[in-house]
């Protein structure tokens, strides 16, 4: 019963006062026992001790009063609950122990009936007993009894919530009885507490705000002017309580104090000040050094001296830590405080000033890399220097003089690696990201977009049993990555997002401000240009650079390198079943397996990133799952890189697009901040696999290269008409690093990514002949004997084989290649996008600038030919195979 009522209500009083301001409290408790017109009456001691008042009602008041000082031990002094604070459950047990051992030593079965229990009736004594108590064997009596040790005598706190009247009168007795055993003083200081959670850190400045040191000034007052009735020993006892704990907890912040904190706790400097005019009052400090000395006192002495020895030991640890001395003159502390503000004022100025100049300093950087861009031949030998500057807009920055630019393939080519320094927003420290560096992270927010939907009314019925491997080509739904391209550390980020936690959870209900972001979803303002976010991007350098080579001498075709994953897939599910199954039968067909030469199914790749580095990549895609599926975090959930791929694959299907309605060219028009997103993005897209489960990640690569390439293992996939090709080759790309970590035959990563490519591109290329319309007209006969017209109507008439004459007969090429290079553009843009922000090659001039031949253009630069059809027939061998699927 005490658990669930006594002990709950404290907590709600903790929870609620922790989101007030602690005069508002005070005055509210005041209002509750009556006893607001005691306290700010100047004078209430002496009336009382001259006038012949009714001495019932003074000790009434007394009794309040004391009351309402033991309400605010508990609601400051209690903290042993996870969660309110830092402390575990067996840090509760063994306090429970402790205090019931205070009283007197105890048998097992007495320790057991006074402690709580839980909801499992048991109360995790046994685990935690012998840590706090020695056992002493039975003698004549024939019982055994637990003993406090001694050095758990320093945790004993008189007003300990769970003691009722007579059970804190013994402890008190039995504590001050074993001190004067051991000829200590007989003062019972209250101990030393464990920090408080975040949310409920406030508490503390209950005791130094301006009530509770009216409140213990007024009760000292009275004390030292011994008014008759106008006090108790009781209320004195439990004022000086107050200021221990008070003295306790600044000394707690001052020995944990470091170079990033301040202390914002300096209950000493108050309580060394006197009282304002007109009362002049003397300073709490003084009051105690006069009460040390009265005689009326003699039982307090020790707590007295207790109290200003340890003043003294805080007031040195302030000027060994540099602090300002504690017992200043009002006249300094008002100087002082000027100075603070004028300080802070100018501080203010200069971060303006150097926003501004920043801004100006973007803005000339964004004019010249536009001017290099448009002058390149003029800067050849100035650009590796441009492009080791710490702005990010320059990595876009032409540093290739090769007259063709191409982005994979055997003529990728080769980039010059760049140094990336960048400056974090919140410390404005500049730091070079690296693999082995902590994470620097950009501002973003992630959210479910239907902008590109082509059916509106398709919805997830069931979000933790849907599979989002393949995306449908209506992109009904899909997740959206946007950044405002604002970079701070992680760490940073981190303090920064804590902090706005704490402060939103403890706004105050009853104003209910309405802000424009929720807290409780994760997000949050940026803090330089405030753009709504909800979670961060890791800065990651190019990850191809860790694992590709870009040797293409003595590479497999596609036909060679098919069979080779092919192989490779069938060892890994054979590997898996005997994992699973543990059968002697899959072991001898893993021995009848001819594996391809140089592959290890067995090898577990080296994570390259550093730990802050893997925290953060588990951040953000944990968040895109989360809000791409509507569902809880879950980072073990192997849809968690389906979603980081889908995300990266709409962002830029939405980006293209965009470019494409507002007749924009592909590169060169992207503002800063989407291409510093859709470069991060990217990289993070290509890196998560490395944190993510490596069978998984087979797995998927594997189901999704079978809606290609065929398999035994793989039936039921969805048709090809029912895939979103550009999906399904970001997901192919940036999975198949799994698979390839394994082969140490020397094909290279890059060939991978060419070869995916052109299969996904062939499917594409199926995808739009099974769907293009085949009106003909007298256009048609213009350039009817063309050699693209001819080779796309001789694919066009075996597809008709294949499926049976279900398709209409067609005469002539002209249409059917208009349609294949009308449809394929959004494909190839997109791709282009992605293969550029994957490896980092530079987009050639003509691309980022609107004209004709477009789709010449983009072809070069993916390695593809301009008559598309080609790959067919360079591909023979497995052509059969693709258009079974």
């Amino acid at each position: 019963c005490r658990r669930e009522m006594f002990d709950k209500d404290i907590v709600m009083l903790q929870t609620g006062v922790s989101m007030m301001d602690p005069n508002h409290f005070l005055m509210i408790m005041l209002s509750r026992f009556e006893l607001y017109q005691i306290f700010s009456t100047p004078d209430y001691g002496k009336r009382f001790s001259t006038e012949n008042t009714n001495k019932d009602v003074v000790q009434q008041n007394n009794t309040l009063i004391e009351e309402m000082l033991y309400l605010i031990i508990m609601i400051v002094g209690e903290r042993f609950s996870p969660g309110i604070g830092q402390v575990s459950a067996t840090d509760e047990i063994k306090r429970e122990i402790i205090h019931q051992l205070s009283i007197r030593p105890m048998a097992h079965s007495e320790l057991v009936k006074a402690l709580p229990e839980d909801e499992n009736r048991e109360t995790g004594m046994e685990s935690v007993i012998e840590e706090v108590a020695c056992f002493k064997k039975p003698g004549l009596t024939g019982r055994g009894l637990y003993e406090l040790k001694p050095e758990c005598a320093r945790n004993f706190n008189l007003y300990f919530y769970h003691f009722s009247r007579a059970e804190q009168s013994k402890a008190e007795e039995a504590q001050r009885k074993l001190k004067r055993q051991n000829r200590e003083d007989t003062a019972l200081p209250p101990p030393a507490l464990p920090p408080f959670c975040p949310l409920f850190a406030s508490l503390v400045n209950i005791l130094q705000s301006d009530v509770m040191l009216c409140i213990m000034g007024t009760i000292l007052q009275w004390a030292v002017e011994h008014n008759g009735y106008a006090w108790s020993e009781s209320m004195l006892q439990r004022v000086l309580h107050l200021l221990g704990m008070a003295l306790q907890e600044e000394k707690q912040h001052l020995e944990n104090l470091s170079d990033e904190n301040v202390v914002t706790f300096t209950f000493t400097q108050k309580i060394s000040r006197p009282g304002e005019a007109p009362n002049n009052s003397p300073s709490i400090l003084a009051m105690l050094e006069t009460l040390q000395n009265a005689p009326h006192l003699e039982v307090h002495k020790d707590m007295i001296r207790w109290i200003l020895k340890t003043f003294n030991a805080i007031k040195k640890l302030r000027e060994s830590s540099s602090t300002s001395p504690v017992a200043e003159t009002e006249g300094n502390i008002m100087e002082e405080s000027s100075r603070d503000k004028d300080k802070a004022e100018r501080k203010r100025k200069a971060e303006i000033a150097r926003l501004r100049r920043e801004k100006i300093m973007a803005q000339m950087s964004e004019m010249q890399r536009h001017f290099i861009n448009e002058n390149k031949e003029l800067f050849q030998q100035t650009l590796e220097e441009l492009d080791t500057s710490t702005s990010r807009a320059h990595e876009n920055s032409p540093v290739i003089s090769d007259a063709k630019l191409t982005a994979l393939g055997p003529e990728q080519t080769r980039v010059a690696e760049h140094r990336q320094v960048v400056m974090c927003i919140l410390c404005q420290e500049e730091q070079e990201v690296k693999v082995d560096s902590r994470a620097m992270v950009l501002a973003a927010f992630i959210q479910r977009s239907t902008v590109l939907s082509k059916n509106r009314n398709k919805i997830i019925t069931d979000p933790e049993k849907y599979d989002p491997l393949f995306m449908h080509p209506d992109l009904s739904c899909g997740t959206h990555t946007g950044s405002c391209g604002h970079i701070m550390h992680a760490h940073c980020w981190q303090r920064y997002f804590d902090a706005v936690q704490a402060k939103e959870q403890r706004r105050q209900q009853r104003l209910r401000v309405h802000t424009s972001y929720d807290v409780e979803n994760g997000e949050f303002l940026c803090p330089l240009c405030e753009c709504l976010s909800n979670t961060v991007i890791p800065l990651l350098p190019p990850p191809r650079v860790l694992f590709n080579r870009l040797d293409f001498s003595g590479q497999p075709n596609l036909a060679q390198w098919v069979k080779t994953v092919s192989q490779q897939i069938k060892a890994l599910y054979l590997l898996r079943d005997e994992d699973c199954a543990s059968t002697s039968g899959n072991s001898e067909k893993m021995d009848q397996l001819q594996l391809p030469e140089g592959f290890r199914p067995d090898f577990k790749p080296k994570n390259p990133y550093s730990e802050s580095i893997k925290e953060m990549l588990t951040t953000f895609g944990t968040a895109t799952y989360k809000v791409g599926l509507k569902v809880h975090p879950n980072e073990e959930d192997p849809r968690v890189p389906i979603m980081c791929w889908g995300s990266c694959a709409y962002t830029i299907q939405t980006i293209e697009r965009i470019l494409a309605d507002e007749d924009k060219p592909l590169f060169g028009h992207l503002p800063c901040r989407q291409d510093d997103c859709l470069t991060s993005l990217t990289r993070f897209a290509a890196a998560h696999w490395t944190v993510s489960s490596l069978s998984a990640i087979q797995g998927h690569f594997c189901t999704l290269l079978a809606s290609l390439v065929p398999n035994e293992k793989n039936g039921n996939l969805p048709c090809i008409l029912d895939i979103d090709m550009f999906h399904l080759l970001v997901s192919l790309v940036l999975s198949f690093p799994a698979i390839h970590c394994q082969d140490f035959s020397g094909v290279s990563l890059g060939t991978g990514d060419l070869h995916l490519f052109h299969l996904v591109t062939m499917a594409h290329i199926v995808q739009i002949l099974l769907t293009s319309s085949t009106e003909e007209n007298g256009m048609d006969q213009e350039n009817a004997n063309s050699e693209e017209e001819v080779a796309v109507l001789t694919l066009y008439k075996f597809l008709c084989q294949c499926t049976g004459s279900a398709l209409k007969e067609v005469s002539s090429g002209w249409h059917l290649w208009r349609n294949l290079k009308a449809g394929i553009m959004p494909f190839l843009r997109c791709s282009a996008l992605f293969f550029h922000y994957l490896n980092g090659v530079p987009a050639p001039p003509e691309i980022q600038v609107n004209g004709a031949n477009q789709f010449e253009h983009l072809c070069s630069y993916l390695s593809l030919p301009n008559n598309l059809t080609c790959l067919f027939q360079e591909n023979s061998e497995i052509l059969n195979t693709l258009i079974e699927r």
